[in-house]
């Protein structure tokens, strides 16, 4: 009995030192998310009916309605820009209230709300891009105003569930075209 233990634990010991060659340890080569969306090109979205014109990414779909508020569609993305219009009459103050008042209540994901004020003279257009950074539903928003007439509101939301950190790069390219469609924003009389 003690010779097969001998043997046993011989064999043990020459199959451990035998196996123990010496490896090359090479580091885990390190991945990055592969998102690759077509460059930007713009075109205006014009709708008759509305008092208002935009440049729109090519690459997206706008779907209208009659009152002028507008989806526009990202396909392959599955995110989607909602924009509201209001006529101002008398009201300004709510719908500036309102317009905030949207973007803060995500307050309880977010991260941190970081707003930017816009001012383009030029164009008599005013407003507010806010950039909300974590898991809110929507991640991106801006209202503008000619403080007399028009108010126009997008928030921009993903069919997914939010995962900041997954989405940032498809959050970062339309946050691009938010701020084009801004820049380019045009009210008519």
């Amino acid at each position: 009995m003690y010779t097969s233990l001998r043997i046993i634990y011989v064999l043990t010991f020459v199959v451990a030192v035998f196996s123990c060659k010496e490896q090359e340890v090479l580091p885990k080569p390190s991945g990055q998310l592969a998102l690759d969306f077509p460059k930007g090109n713009y075109i205006k979205s014009e709708n008759l009916n509305c008092p208002f014109s935009f440049d729109v990414n090519e690459y997206t779909r706008v779907l209208a309605k009659r009152d002028c508020s507008m989806k526009i569609e990202y396909p392959g993305m599955d995110a989607t820009l909602y924009l509201n219009y209001l006529p101002v009459q008398n009201n300004l103050r709510q719908l500036l209230i309102d317009g905030q008042k949207l973007s803060y209540e995500h307050n309880q994901k977010a991260d941190v709300i970081a707003d930017f004020p816009f001012v383009n003279k030029s164009n008599n257009t005013y407003g507010m891009m806010y950039e909300i950074e974590g898991d809110a539903a929507s991640n991106a928003q801006f209202y503008v105003t000619d403080s007399t007439k028009h108010f126009l509101t997008a928030s921009l939301y993903f069919y997914t569930q939010p995962n900041y950190d997954s989405i940032l790069p498809a959050i970062d390219y339309v946050k691009t075209d938010m701020v084009k469609m801004m820049e380019t924003l045009r009210w008519k009389e």
